[in-house]
């Protein structure tokens, strides 16, 4: 049964940007808040190719960086969003002499600078050179630093540009880089550049990865991924197709059904935000089914799943929790699946390989009690305290420690993943899916409880309260999500782990 609304954690998506207003091309948006946060850049500019940089949007892996339209003077894109711990990496990097650059601009609110590491084969490789990051004036005010290369390895390098800043802000935006002399030095990455994490539009390049329900280890993240339409138009087909089951007398009138979960492994890796990259991420808690940094749609529906619903291979994970720095036991794992659309008839199953991420890893603010957002809580008896630093609730006994992670429930009709794993997804206007997101999917419902009663010395693997998130990637069996979309969210009825009508 679903948490009463009592005991929820009201839901606040807004999350204002950590930075002031960027300058950006002639005719562009200055900036626009949104719910997820995102910069929104009105002008696409042209990019001038210049012989022997390498962009920084063209990355062949990241973490926490976005990209946005630029101010620079030869257009395109640059890469922004970073802050301490975020890194790029770059394959095929041909370095052709000592002297490398980097053009940056930084102006952090807070007066933090950093420096930008570009380190050889991992993020805790042999520094290659450093870049001192100072202010510059302005997000959109450029300038380009210098540094002396530690040597010139000879032939296709890895390279990872690694962030590091004593600030908790974003500190830099990168534009291009130099590796030496003009003559050979770009990486093999480089050819395409990745695209923009806009929320605004359609992706207004080429997608980086091929139509496929799973991307490869290897494709480029940081992309966008378009839905294969032909099994999306099949499996939009036979769900048309469906006669939905008669509604029981007694039938709780909610459109819901839900999966149980158990833990299947906790591992520093993310197969969404880091694919391919094993130990790259925080700790993470995965449910359901064991995961790994290679881990795909297509390995997860051939895999074996601890989930009690039948059909449901999806993989679902958290930060981990810790307490003075060991992991607290998970109770429960369940995942409810229901709508928030005026019109739950409307409702459509997810699409094949959908990936998704709820949540913000980066931000770390503090949430005193009834702070409205990212708020853990105790179920099943009253809160009697708070942690001394305020973020934890201290729960009485016979309770527990719990979280309830809300995902958007709006989906572009097009994309199965974006460059920051959020920007295909949106919330419904006035209870309706429409404009850029215009067709509405389950709504997901994390509810984690935790064996603890709260108080000192908990964090999450990835900070504090307010950075807890979660990822979503489906592998559902078409027919019986079908069958569960079609007969218990499509008619307003409440149901268990399979389409079995459920009152109370």
């Amino acid at each position: 049964m679903r948490t009463p609304p009592a005991h929820v954690a009201p839901p606040d998506r807004a999350r204002k940007r950590r930075r002031i207003t960027r300058l950006t091309l002639a005719g562009a948006v200055a900036a626009a808040l949104t719910a997820s946060g995102i910069y929104i850049a009105g002008a696409q500019a042209e990019e001038v190719a210049v012989p022997g940089r390498v962009q920084a949007e063209a990355f062949a892996a990241q973490y926490g960086a976005q990209t946005e339209s630029t101010g620079d003077a030869d257009g395109g894109r640059n890469v922004g969003w970073l802050a301490n711990g975020d890194w790029l990496r770059y394959d095929g990097v041909s370095i052709t002499g000592a002297d490398l650059t980097a053009r940056v601009s930084s102006h952090n609110s807070a007066g933090g600078s950093g420096t930008v590491e570009l380190r050889l084969g991992a993020q805790d490789g042999a520094v290659l050179a450093s870049f001192p990051i100072a202010q510059t004036g302005g997000w959109q005010k450029w300038t380009t630093v210098a540094a002396k290369a530690s040597s010139v390895p000879v032939g296709p390098q890895t390279v990872f540009a690694v962030l590091k800043s004593t600030s908790t802000s974003d500190f830099v935006n990168l534009n291009w880089f130099t590796f030496g002399p003009a003559a050979g030095a770009s990486p093999s990455a480089s050819t395409t550049p990745s695209t923009s994490s806009s929320a605004s539009a359609t992706p207004s390049a080429t997608p980086s990865s091929s139509a496929s329900a799973s991307v490869p280890p290897s494709a480029p993240a940081g992309g966008w991924v378009p839905v294969d339409q032909a099994r999306w138009d099949r499996e939009l087909a036979a769900f048309n197709a469906i006669t939905p089951k008669a509604v029981t007398p007694g039938t709780t009138r909610v459109p819901e059904f839900h999966t149980d979960c158990e833990v299947a492994n906790s591992a520093p890796d993310d197969p969404i935000v880091v694919p391919g990259l094993p130990g790259a991420s925080h700790m993470h808690t995965f449910f359901g089914t064991k995961i790994d940094a290679f881990t795909t749609t297509d390995k997860l529906l051939s895999a074996t799943t601890n989930c009690n619903a039948p059909g449901d291979n999806s993989a679902y994970w958290v930060p981990e929790l810790r307490r003075d720095g060991k992991a607290v036991p998970v109770k429960s794992f369940r995942v409810y699946y229901g709508s928030r659309v005026k019109d739950p008839s409307t409702v459509k199953p997810f699409p094949p390989g959908l990936r998704v991420v709820e949540g913000d890893a980066k931000k770390q603010v503090d949430t005193p009690k009834n702070a409205g957002s990212n708020q853990f809580w105790c179920a099943g008896s009253a809160e009697i305290g708070r942690s001394a630093d305020g973020n934890w609730p201290v729960c009485a006994p016979g309770g527990n420690l719990i979280f309830q992670l809300v995902f958007k429930d709006c989906w572009d009709g097009k994309n199965i993943d974006s460059p920051d794993h959020k920007s295909h997804m949106g919330d419904p206007v006035n209870g309706v899916c429409t404009g850029k997101y215009p067709v509405a999917v389950p709504d997901l419902s994390f509810m984690v409880n935790y064996q603890s009663l709260g108080g000192d010395g908990l964090s999450l693997s990835s900070g504090k309260p307010s950075s807890m998130h979660g990822d979503f990637m489906n592998a559902w069996e078409p027919a019986r999500l079908g069958g569960l979309v079609k007969s218990c969210l499509n008619q307003n009825a409440k149901c268990g782990t399979e389409v079995t009508f459920a009152g109370g």
